[in-house]
């Protein structure tokens, strides 16, 4: 897949900055004259919709799910990372309609639509084949993901679904972006391919269509006001009869740099490369300039982004090595000894009134649950050791040795569907009212399909699951997979208060129209609060 992408990048198409700007020439090496007939031919053309998912999946997209909830914050620290204020307005949900990020995952979003309407238009005009069904159900299957982040993230947005429409786009309401998403994924379901592996390892195939059709069916009532939990429990039947996937062995294997196809548990993933698929920078953003040794990395990681205390305490199972995806409290190196930091007393703390500030000392590096703040208007932390080593740090998304020094790439792969969320998504609506299904022969109550995943962390298994437990186990499962603000929306948890953040205003459920869009097209309206 990794090799298709890198094809793609080498003929990509010209793409939209944003859903309003339909008037670029785009130029292609595939014309009307010169359209793909192969499989390889559409795959090689497919390239350009999976390079635009690539490229601020794992960066913007991400910071717009997490940072925005308990799981992840980037504090500022003596003025580093404070970058306008980004990350403090996302924690502290305080962003406007002219915050960077929400403009940038909207571009993102519409100039991914924008492409695949681009590669539907092309391959419309190729010869009938059976090459040519399965590439069109995947380019559907591809802009519906991208319609369900648009839908998700902002709630009221343009349905665009022809690629020479020059014409400024009105909003649709949400529920109708809802049925449109519902309707490309059922019709593209009986073309699309059934195999798992090397060949089709994070492209769309059927099993993702269904995986994605249950996150929507959960998340209903948030989107339409209907409640749709027992088609949840039909989608996530349709992947667990199928038997394509099996819970992996080891959950760190998962998230390792030379993650891929080998995973039997990911039903979608994308795939990066530190030198040809940018975008996987949770090593250079979530570490310590100290951990190079461990690790054995070619870079000096920064010391920006960690969890708060809250979230890590959730990881109190025992036995759980879901424990072991975070760094907290002494560190040592590989071989056992203690990573020592030289400084001096003020060098460790600034706060120091002793005697002797400028007295030498060697300092075990230590990160600490706790973020206290020296500028609360900044949310800094300032720059003294102990305030670099404040956080909980994630190592979830294994630090990457090979990763590319300048840039700080990794290898990893992140998935964005996998088998373990099927299965929570399944328990949870049988929680919320749905009837236990069997398959297989087995009859899968909540705490069943929990106790499957209870089972391969090595955590103690459970009784009687509750909704509030089954967020929690959500939270330990899918940390930092980019599930956690609509998880937390979903079960009205997104208003409650956490680390530095107080607002309770429920109209941050959906981010605003950026303020940009708002001047290049007219038609659009803003959400409400804004």
């Amino acid at each position: 897949m990794k090799n298709i992408i890198i094809t793609g990048m080498a003929i990509c198409f010209t793409c939209l900055t944003a859903c309003t700007k339909l008037d670029v020439k785009v130029e292609s090496e595939y014309t009307s004259d010169n359209f793909p007939t192969t499989a390889d031919g559409f795959i090689a053309a497919s390239g350009p919709m999976y390079t635009q998912l690539s490229s601020k999946y794992a960066v913007d997209y991400w910071r717009l799910q997490e940072l925005s909830t308990d799981e992840a914050i980037i504090p500022a620290r003596d003025g580093n990372y404070e970058d306008g204020g980004q990350y403090r307005f996302l924690h502290k949900h305080t962003w406007t309609k002219d915050h960077p990020t929400v403009r940038s995952v909207w571009q993102w979003a519409f100039s991914g639509v924008t492409t695949c309407n681009r590669i539907l238009t092309l391959f419309q005009k190729a010869p009938e084949s059976k090459s040519k069904q399965t590439s069109l159900a995947e380019v559907r299957t591809m802009r519906a993901l991208y319609y369900f982040f648009l839908m998700d993230l902002f709630g009221k947005v343009p349905i665009i679904t022809s690629f020479d429409n020059t014409s400024l786009p009105e909003q649709s309401s949400r529920e109708a972006v809802f049925t449109f998403i519902e309707k490309e994924l059922k019709e593209s379901l009986p073309l699309l391919n059934t195999k798992t592996g090397q060949a089709t390892y994070s492209k769309p195939v059927k099993w993702f269509a269904f995986a994605l059709l249950e996150k929507m069916y959960l998340n209903a009532v948030v989107y339409t006001g209907r409640p749709m939990y027992t088609e949840a429990v039909a989608m996530a039947d349709s992947v667990l009869a199928g038997g394509a996937y099996t819970l992996d062995d080891n959950f760190i294997n998962i998230f390792t740099p030379d993650n891929g196809p080998q995973v039997k548990e990911t039903i979608f993933a994308i795939p990066y490369d530190t030198y040809q698929i940018k975008g996987n920078q949770f090593s250079r953003f979530g570490l310590h300039p100290a951990l190079v040794d461990k690790y054995s990395l070619l870079f000096r990681p920064s010391i920006a982004m960690s969890t708060i205390a809250s979230f890590y305490e959730k990881f109190n199972l025992t036995g759980d090595i879901r424990n072991n995806t975070w760094l907290e409290g002494k560190q040592f190196n590989s071989d056992g000894s203690p990573i020592m930091i030289s400084t001096t007393n003020k060098g460790l703390d600034n706060n120091y009134a002793g005697p002797d500030p400028g007295a030498k000392i060697s300092w075990q590096l230590s990160f600490s649950k706790e973020l206290r703040l020296r500028v609360d208007s900044s949310m800094d932390l300032g720059n003294d050791e102990l305030a670099k080593a404040s956080g909980v740090r994630g190592i979830k998304f294994y630090p990457d040795k090979n990763t590319e020094p300048q840039d700080r790439n990794s290898n990893n792969d992140v998935p964005v569907m996998r088998l373990a969320d099927v299965m929570l998504m399944k328990a949870e609506a049988i929680l919320r009212g749905a009837a236990p299904t069997a398959v297989k022969g087995e009859l899968q109550t909540a705490d069943v399909l929990v106790n499957k995943i209870r089972a391969r962390a090595h955590a103690p298994l459970i009784s009687g699951i509750t909704l509030d437990g089954m967020l929690d186990e959500r939270a330990r499962e899918m940390a930092w997979e980019a599930w956690r603000r609509n998880d937390l929306i979903r079960f009205n948890k997104f208003e409650s208060a956490w680390g530095f953040k107080t607002d309770g205003n429920t109209f941050h459920r959906v981010y605003p129209v950026p303020a940009s869009e708002l001047t290049l097209n007219p038609k659009l309206v803003q959400n409400t609060g804004y």
